[in-house]
């Protein structure tokens, strides 16, 4: 079988292409000469090959990246110039969607339909993050003594070590970088080792636009010891982590060996709650989009369907029949709705929930196992589960799949309750007609994210993040930028006198 990324052959019958590392500005080898394959989820075969990098190549990339935040080129720019150079790295992404797109599609599984869309957009936060760097400031301050001047600026922090997953590479990059780079700082970025290859593209681009060495990193590998390396590392002043839970308890201990500062943007189990009152054909789409949607693999999966009780039939109905006519096929044709899963690993996760499932006591209304007409690759069709039990694990923990709960509730209090009967809060989506009880729900349901009418929006402006086992700390948006940057405050006296009894605090 042969696919092909602009001219170039991905022939496996071929030598597969070899990722080396990014340190300094340099394409380099691993210290320990080893590599591991990448392998494409709609065959699963291998496509090419990622620099395993160790705990030495953690150490010379952030060396290189602190050395850069304190001596190059980088250090002595005003934040406009910065700025130049983030406007320009998203206008190359813009020159190179179809290559990045077709990349991430045959490296993760997603559409390349919807990447895209998703590469269309992306080089906007680099846009939105670059007009605001020369804004970034602090403030005069009203200070109680009349003989003082007193005021606050922003500062960036240093290397920022920025450790991201494998259902949405360029994405969730991008969350990281452009705010990143806007604040000042220097990166190091360790990508999922299931997933570097549209990463390692973009940072080509990167070089392109004119950082200097340094300023970006990219070490590939595992997180023994590579991830584990960089979010401990003495120079590291900053780690932004998106990924699981049980892989960020590793990154907050680790942290407690440089004290640097932390965001984490991880998992949900969002509801999706419908009522009588909304416009239920829109509502169906908002689920399907929530939950079938890149197979399911999504931090805001709207994995659990509230249904009031007066449509609940009605829209069982209605997202059968929707999704009895997904298209499940290779992610590089255009007419294919859904992909496969991302890794053998999620597809086994997927399969097991399913039969805990129904050892649970669950009902499958439809799906529940793998396409039949695909014999090759990680697809599972979608899934829909009947529950009257919140308590269930299927219903409590993050799947990552397009595995869909739906449970009916009978009143406005109610739908709050389950909604929030969860230790996430990330996400939620609200379906109805009514602006008052949009604007109640809302308030009262726990998350981070709340859609009224629609689901799965983004933009560079709106910030994203949770609180609880979906984390802590936002990405996108103004407020960004106070992730990635420090207050300083400034006192100066204005006084001629002498200085009064040192004894004492002024």
């Amino acid at each position: 079988m042969e696919q092909t990324v602009k001219g170039m052959s991905l022939d496996r019958s071929t030598d597969l292409k070899k990722y080396n590392l990014y340190i300094n500005g340099e394409w380099v080898e691993p210290a320990g000469h080893e590599y591991f394959p990448s392998y494409n989820p709609a065959t699963g075969e291998a496509w090419c090959e990622v620099a395993k990098g160790t705990a030495e190549d953690v150490d010379k990339a952030v060396q290189a990246a602190h050395h850069a935040f304190l001596h190059s080129d980088w250090a002595s720019m005003t934040f406009t110039e910065r700025g130049r150079l983030v406007y320009r790295l998203g206008e190359l992404i813009a020159e190179n969607i179809e290559e990045l797109a077709r990349y991430e599609s045959i490296d993760n599984g997603k559409l390349i339909r919807e990447m895209r869309g998703q590469l269309r957009y992306l080089p906007e936060f680099f846009y939105y993050y670059a007009g605001l760097a020369d804004k970034i400031h602090g403030h005069t301050l009203p200070i109680d003594k009349q003989d003082m001047f007193t005021f606050t600026s922003r500062e960036p922090l240093g290397v920022v070590a920025a450790i991201t997953p494998w259902n949405s590479p360029l994405y969730l990059t991008t969350l990281k970088l452009a705010p990143a780079l806007t604040a000042g700082n220097t990166i190091v970025i360790k990508p999922s080792e299931m997933t570097s290859a549209s990463l390692l593209e973009l940072v080509k681009l990167v070089e392109k636009a004119g950082f200097p060495p340094g300023v970006v990193n990219v070490v590939t590998g595992f997180g023994m010891p590579a991830g584990n390396t960089l979010t401990a590392h003495p120079l590291v002043r900053k780690v932004a982590f998106t990924g699981g839970a049980e892989s960020a308890r590793h990154v907050v201990r680790n942290t407690a060996e440089n004290f640097a500062q932390l965001s984490l943007e991880l998992g949900g189990k969002s509801p999706n709650i419908i009522f009588e009152d909304a416009d239920l054909d829109n509502a169906v789409m908002g689920i399907i989009a929530g939950i079938f949607g890149a197979s399911g693999q999504s931090c805001v999966a709207g994995s659990r369907a509230l249904l009031h009780a007066d449509i609940y039939d009605q829209v069982i109905e209605k997202l059968i029949d929707r999704i009895s006519r997904i298209r499940i096929g290779d992610p590089l044709h255009d007419d294919s709705e859904m992909g496969p899963l991302a890794t053998p690993a999620q597809l086994k996760r997927v399969e097991e929930f399913v039969s805990l499932g129904l050892a649970e006591g669950g009902k499958i209304l439809y799906g529940g196992k793998r396409p039949e007409h695909l014999q090759n690759g990680w697809y599972f069709e979608p899934t829909i589960f009947e529950y009257a039990d919140q308590t269930s694990r299927l219903t409590q923990e993050e799947i990552f799949g397009p595995v869909l709960s739906v449970i009916p509730f009978r009143d406005e209090a109610e739908a709050i309750a389950l909604a929030n009967d969860t230790e996430y809060a990330l996400a939620a989506g609200i379906w109805t007609s009514n602006v008052a009880k949009a604007h109640r729900v809302a308030k009262e349901v726990r998350a981070g994210i709340v859609w009224v009418n629609t689901y799965r929006s983004i933009s560079p402006m709106a910030p994203i993040g949770g609180s609880g086992l979906s984390g802590y700390g936002r990405e996108g948006g103004c407020e960004a930028i106070y992730e990635y940057t420090q207050s300083k405050t400034v006192w100066i006296n204005l006084s001629q006198e002498s200085m009064p009894d040192p004894f004492i605090m002024r």
